[in-house]
């Protein structure tokens, strides 16, 4: 979908030099930082890779398909805010009628609950991941742990306190951006490290739901791990957080673009390590931690060190969003200020870390507390979907016509309503 869907948004650009559209290109990605940050995580790693090694590529177009709704979803509400200047809570609680501040207080608790629990099980797998690293770098040889998950949560949690304490919102999105970075980077060398069988991954291309149970929970996994209902609240906070205004349509576009653009490679390139690998060995995975496991014989101790850097690494980039998310949910909701030094700001931050302790007294282990919250995820996904479609195709709140979605956009958006429905429906038969 081009810039012109929304029907003369945006005014006319000057003619710009090779380099200055790099320039804007990159200026551009800000906002999007939050959905590559957040939905790569280790929840989507452990799906994407377990998605491979049992049905190799096969449910690559669920990805595809999750990427394109997640598109569609992240600009309809970048747009609602810049054209509005009200965030997504806000918008739900004062311009939807009778139901409104039900939708968006459900919202408000559903999503703070989810992301206490994807907090707790993000931890307690990253602590894994880095208590394994410390294994292979002092003791390879020995099957002991050298250090504690308690001392390795302790030690993240300080460092995520203080980076948010003291931190602003551009400190937050450089930390993301070097996150981001070191993402692709681990996970591209480990894709080359481990040399795939490409030939695998062409012919498990064909789209199809294997007549498992298990494939209809890995299909809702994945859709509830990309097209996250989080992000798309988040996205209108995120958008004035930038500073944008009505004036960056194109840019808020732009930066969706790139963002789905960088996320679906991502998560396809997990995907295609499980397939390549794993699957042709006939191995499965149900957690991280055996996903290293497995590729060590293949790449070898630098290929799993490097993936323990790489998961890791995106399990960090999930905690700081996760981390200011029921802040700024409330303060969306109640339309409060948002500032990161209030008393508000603080009390949420700290409360939330509190959890990531959670994965040390819960008896279930922190990738089956991940699957609950992606569960979870699945059916928080209609609640955003159904509002911004009526939102959006509400004349007065979308001030001008020019402003209000085509008929392309509108078929995008109910699309996306009925993806929301399907997946649901797969989450609930997968679990049955």
């Amino acid at each position: 979908m081009d810039d012109s869907i929304y029907k003369g948004a945006d005014e006319k650009e000057k003619p710009k030099t090779l380099s200055r559209k790099v320039i804007l290109a990159l200026s551009a990605v800000g906002p999007g930082l939050f959905l590559i940050g957040y939905n790569i995580g280790t929840g989507s790693i452990t799906t994407m890779a377990m998605a491979g090694a049992q049905y190799s590529m096969t449910l690559l177009w669920a990805l595809l398909l999750s990427g394109i709704f997640t598109y569609v979803l992240m600009v309809a509400y970048g747009h609602l805010a810049l054209v509005t200047g009200n965030t997504a809570l806000y918008n739900f609680k004062t311009q939807i009628p009778k139901v409104g501040k039900l939708i968006a207080f459900y919202c408000l608790l559903a999503m703070i609950f989810t992301e206490l629990l994807a907090l707790s099980s993000i931890m307690g797998i990253v602590s894994e991941l880095l208590q394994e690293g410390a294994r292979l770098t002092v003791a390879p040889e020995s099957s002991e742990h050298v250090i504690s998950t308690v001392w390795i949560i302790s030690v993240l949690t300080l460092l995520i306190f203080s980076a948010l304490w003291f931190g602003k919102y551009k400190i937050f999105e450089r930390i993301l951006t070097g996150f981001v970075l070191l993402l692709v980077f681990c996970f591209v060398v480990v894709f080359f490290m481990v040399s795939p069988s490409y030939s695998e991954i062409f012919t498990g291309m064909v789209p199809g739901i294997p007549d498992e149970p298990g494939a209809y929970r890995i299909v809702a996994a994945m859709a509830g791990t990309t097209c996250s209902a989080v992000v798309f609240l988040m996205r209108s906070i995120i958008v004035s957080e930038k500073g944008w205004d009505i004036t960056h349509l194109k840019h808020e576009k732009r930066d969706a673009l790139v963002s789905v653009s960088v996320m679906v490679f991502l998560s396809a390139v997990v995907m295609a390590v499980g397939a390549g690998t794993l699957h042709v060995m006939g191995l499965t995975m149900e957690n991280t931690i055996e996903m290293i496991q497995l590729l060590e014989p293949i790449g070898g101790e630098v290929a799993a060190f490097i993936l323990i850097i790489g998961v890791a690494g995106a399990g960090l980039s999930t905690m700081f969003p996760i981390a200011l998310i029921a802040p700024w949910l409330i303060a969306d909701y109640l339309g409060w200020e948002r500032d990161l030094k209030s008393p508000l700001f603080r009390f949420c931050i700290v409360t939330g870390l509190l959890f990531a302790f959670g994965s040390v007294f819960l008896e279930q282990t922190p990738p089956v507390l991940m699957v609950v919250a992606m569960a979870l995820m699945a059916f928080i996904l209609p609640a955003v979907a159904f509002p911004i479609y009526y939102l959006l195709n509400k004349k007065e709140l979308m001030r001008e016509e020019k402003y209000m979605p085509s008929r392309l956009w509108n078929f995008g958006l109910i699309s996306v309503i009925i993806f929301s429905l399907v997946t649901s429906y797969f989450a609930i038969r997968g679990f049955m």
